[in-house]
């Protein structure tokens, strides 16, 4: 067994955070992005009412503390135990309604100060990116000096975190270091963590000593929710994934049975076209037949005319034998 518990834990976050406003003020100066003249001092942390409303099915997956510090900016600073793609936008959506919950009826809206979230997030949801830290912000599509100052939101991937392949600031690594290094299993922490007087203050406050039995079973249950939570959230997943492979594989059925029966209509027209060739053509063979027929059928009377003249010439047939002879009438014969 460790000598700490993890601080990313509703327990121990809200100890070392939601109850030192020391080291909320330091976490904030240093995974914030704020000059140096915008340095948070003093804090106040809200009351319990005006902590942003969270989801009935992430109630035990997100830590947060929020406060707001001398210059009226307000922080939000949460824990999110595992990745839902709404996440993105209740967070927007919590900023946003603690920006507009300064105004007061007839306020000024230069009395507006900036919002601060600032999202731990324990799993990776930027897969096609290496950085672990983002910032959203307002800022001109075409001349990125032109910011709109009012919601700053920042998410940071904590499994990303890796201090000797990043060169961050001096605080903001031994913060994340706190965060990622430690946790049940911490038997002894880290130097660089023991030297600096604010994270071994965390130390201290995580101590697994420091807390009672009621305090202990709290922390129990909370990873007991977080790895149901996580079960289900996975089966959800899963579940989705399942859904939105069986809607791919139907669509793609259908564009194939669509496409199956394009082909059978064009099938279709080729038969249609070909059996009208065929006729054209048989008409086209019968044409040439009664046309040859025809030609022979001349060239044979011409003969039998030919024929009869010569019997007639002869003078050694009746007309009536000619005729019965080649098949010509009288009066053809006649003529001749």
């Amino acid at each position: 067994m460790g000598k700490y518990l993890d601080p990313r834990a509703d327990l121990t976050f809200k100890k070392v955070f939601g109850e030192h406003k020391n080291l909320v003020i330091s976490l904030l100066n240093a995974l914030l992005p704020l000059e140096d003249d915008e340095r948070v001092e003093s804090i106040e942390y809200w009351p319990a009412e005006k902590v942003p409303d969270r989801p009935l099915a992430e109630k035990d997956s997100i830590v947060d503390v929020c406060c707001k510090d001398n210059k009226n900016r307000e922080f939000i600073v949460e824990m999110q135990m595992s990745w839902t793609d709404s996440f993105k936008k209740r967070v927007l959506f919590n900023a946003s309604k603690a920006y507009v919950a300064q105004s007061k009826k007839g306020d000024d809206y230069e009395l507006l100060q900036p919002v601060y979230a600032l999202n731990f997030v324990n799993e990776n949801f930027m897969n096609d990116v290496d950085d672990y830290y983002h910032y959203y912000h307002l800022v001109h599509d075409k001349y990125t000096d032109k910011v709109i100052d009012g919601l700053h939101l920042i998410f940071v991937e904590l499994k990303k975190f890796k201090p000797q392949t990043f060169s961050e600031r001096k605080m903001q690594v031994l913060w994340l270091r706190f965060l990622t290094e430690i946790n049940d299993e911490t038997r002894v922490a880290p130097a660089e963590l023991l030297e600096n007087a604010e994270v071994s203050q965390a130390l201290e406050i995580v101590e697994r000593a420091a807390f009672d039995d009621g305090e202990m079973r709290a922390y129990d249950k909370f990873w007991d929710n977080i790895s149901v939570y996580v079960t289900l959230e996975n089966a959800r997943k899963r579940e989705n994934i399942a859904v939105r492979q069986e809607a791919e594989k139907a669509i793609a059925d259908a564009k194939k049975e669509v496409e199956d029966a394009k082909k059978e209509v064009e099938d279709a027209k080729k038969e249609v076209e070909d059996a009208k060739k065929e006729v054209e053509d048989a008409k086209k063979e019968a044409e040439e037949v009664k046309k040859e027929a025809e030609e022979a059928r001349k060239e044979a009377k011409v003969k039998m005319l030919d024929t009869a003249r010569r019997l007639k010439a002869m003078n050694v047939m009746t007309i009536e034998q000619i005729a019965e002879a080649t098949s010509l009438t009288v009066e053809e014969i006649n003529r001749l």
